[in-house]
């Protein structure tokens, strides 16, 4: 009876030791896309340049950060954005602030050789993701003329609703949200472009 229950034990042992060096899931990547449609409004002939943009300490991560409760998070190890996710957000604003302006001259910073009409940056104060129910970015943003006058600032929320609790369900609201923060942005940049003539 000793020996049989030594052997067992051996047996449960390697089985566990077994299961443990089994694969884990494979991870999946996301990115935000520019989803902003051209208004109408006649192309605005100037140079833009975004960035830099901040992001909350506690999304500033490749993975991507869920709220489970009003107080509480869960970070999903599986489930990436591509990029760092504040370059990320400049590079989507800069494709929708390209449409919505209609002008090919909109870049992320930093680039050399690039002589920029406006410069905006953008202060995220939220950007969260509830699976199956919404995505909210909050968002302090200024558009600064090159060389003269004040900024023209703003804040703009943008909740987009998410029917599924998938990541790509995420992904593609954040991005519909984004479009909303640089549909402001153009309306300050048009404004400002406005003023100064």
């Amino acid at each position: 009876m000793g020996r049989r229950f030594v052997d067992l034990v051996w047996i449960a042992l390697a089985t566990a030791l077994c299961a443990g060096c089994g694969t884990t899931a494979p991870s999946r990547f996301y990115t935000l896309d520019s989803t902003a449609a051209a208004d109408g409004a006649a192309p605005t002939r100037c140079a833009v340049i975004v960035g830099p943009v901040s992001i909350p300490a506690s999304v500033d991560r490749p993975e991507f950060v869920v709220q489970v409760a009003p107080n509480r998070v869960e970070i999903d190890e599986f489930n990436r954005w591509a990029a760092p996710l504040d370059q990320g957000i400049a590079s989507v604003v800069a494709q929708d602030l390209a449409v919505l302006l209609g002008t090919p001259q909109v870049a992320t910073a930093p680039l050399a050789n690039f002589s920029p009409d406006y410069r905006v940056t953008i202060n995220v104060q939220r950007f969260d993701s509830i699976r199956a129910e919404a995505v909210i970015v909050d968002a302090v943003w200024a558009v600064q003329k090159t060389g003269s006058g004040p900024a023209r600032s703003g804040r703009t929320v943008a909740r987009e609703a998410v029917q599924d609790g998938g990541f790509d369900a995420l992904a593609a609201a954040h991005s519909r949200a984004l479009a909303t923060v640089a549909a402001d942005i153009a309306a300050a940049i048009r404004a400002t472009s406005v003023a100064v003539r």
